[in-house]
C-alpha cells in the first residue's frame, strides 16, 4: 500500500512539473491572430489594418519578445492599439521601448493596466483558477517615464479621452478608459455617442469589464478592444479558459465576438506576471484586423 502511494505520488508530481515545463516553454510560442471585419463605409479607404497589442509584462533581457514585437512592423499596421500593462519591471522601460520601437512611428493610442502603474507581487500561478482580484502592490513603476516617450514619439493616450483624427484615409473616433480591473475607470468623462461622421467607432479599455463595454455599447461605438485576461493563461486545451480575470464570460476571454451590437476583440496577451511565468494551452499573441468595406 505505502508502495503504490509513493508511485502515485511520484507520478503526480512528474506530471506537474511537465505541466510546468510545458507552461515555461510557451513563454516563447508568439503568435498573430487575425481577423477580418466588414465595417467601413463605401466612402472609406478598402481597408484598413489595426494592430493589437496588450500585456506585454516586460523584464529586462526578454531579447525574443523584443524582436518578436518589433518584427511586427512588416505588417504595416494602419494603426497600432496597446491596450496596456506593458512593465512587469521597474527597470523594463528601455525594453518596452525597444520592443515597440518601429511601431512608435506608425498612428497609434494607448490606454494603461494596474502593472503600468504598481509593481507585480508574488502569486501562485494556480491562484489564477481562483479568478480572484488580487490587491495591488502600490508600489509605483516609472509608467510616467514610459508614457511620456508614447507620446513624444507620436502614440495619443486615450485614457478617460475622446481622440478623433485621420489615419491612412480613414476617420477615426476612439475613446478610452482607465483600467476598470481595480475600479480606476469613469465612464462619465467621456460618455456620448461617437462622431457620426467617423468611419470608425472605437473604444479601447485594459480589462474586458461588463459595465464598461455596456456604455461603449449603448453609445454606438463598433468596436472595442481589451487586453488583462491573457486569454486565461492556464487554459484547457484549445484554448478553452478556465477563469478570465473580469467579469467577462469564458467564452470571449480571448478572441473577437459580438457583444450586442459591438464587435469585442480581447487579446491574449505577449506576456505574464514575472512572479506566474508560465502558460498553458494558451500561447502568447498579438492581433491584426483588417476592417473592410461593409457588407
Amino acid at each position: 500500500m505505502k508502495h503504490s502511494t509513493a508511485t502515485a505520488l511520484a507520478a503526480a508530481a512528474t506530471a506537474g512539473l511537465t505541466t510546468i515545463g510545458y507552461g515555461v516553454s510557451q513563454l516563447t510560442n508568439f503568435r498573430l491572430k487575425q481577423y477580418e471585419l466588414p465595417l467601413l463605409p463605401p466612402d472609406a479607404p478598402a481597408e484598413f489594418k489595426i494592430l493589437h497589442v496588450s500585456d506585454l509584462h516586460m523584464i529586462p533581457g526578454q531579447e525574443e519578445k523584443i524582436a518578436w514585437v518589433s518584427a511586427l512592423d512588416a505588417l504595416q499596421p494602419d494603426l497600432v492599439v496597446n491596450t496596456g500593462d506593458n512593465l512587469s519591471d521597474e527597470h523594463a522601460v528601455p525594453d518596452v521601448l525597444a520592443a515597440l520601437g518601429p511601431l512608435l512611428d506608425r498612428p497609434g493610442v494607448f490606454v494603461f493596466g494596474t502593472n503600468d502603474y504598481w509593481a507585480p507581487r508574488p502569486v501562485n500561478p494556480l491562484k489564477y483558477l481562483t479568478d480572484t482580484k488580487r490587491e495591488p502592490s502600490y508600489v509605483d513603476l516609472p509608467w510616467k517615464g514610459m508614457r511620456a516617450a508614447f507620446i513624444e514619439r507620436g502614440w495619443q493616450d486615450a485614457t478617460h479621452t475622446r481622440l478623433e483624427f485621420k489615419a491612412s484615409g480613414v476617420k477615426l473616433a476612439i475613446a478610452g478608459t482607465d483600467d476598470p480591473h481595480h475600479d480606476l475607470d469613469d465612464y462619465s468623462l467621456i460618455a456620448g455617442p461617437p462622431n457620426e461622421d467617423a468611419d470608425l467607432p472605437l473604444a479601447v479599455t485594459h480589462a474586458p469589464y461588463r459595465r464598461v463595454l455596456d456604455a461603449f455599447a449603448a453609445d454606438g461605438y463598433q468596436l472595442a478592444m481589451a487586453g488583462h485576461t491573457h486569454g486565461g493563461q492556464i487554459c484547457l486545451p484549445g484554448e478553452r479558459a478556465l477563469v478570465t480575470n473580469a467579469d467577462i464570460d469564458r467564452k470571449r476571454a480571448s478572441g473577437l465576438h459580438r457583444y450586442g451590437d459591438m464587435w469585442l476583440e480581447v487579446s491574449n496577451g505577449l506576456g505574464t506576471s514575472k512572479f506566474a511565468p508560465v502558460r498553458i494551452f494558451c500561447p502568447p499573441s498579438a492581433s491584426l484586423l483588417t476592417i473592410t468595406h461593409k457588407k
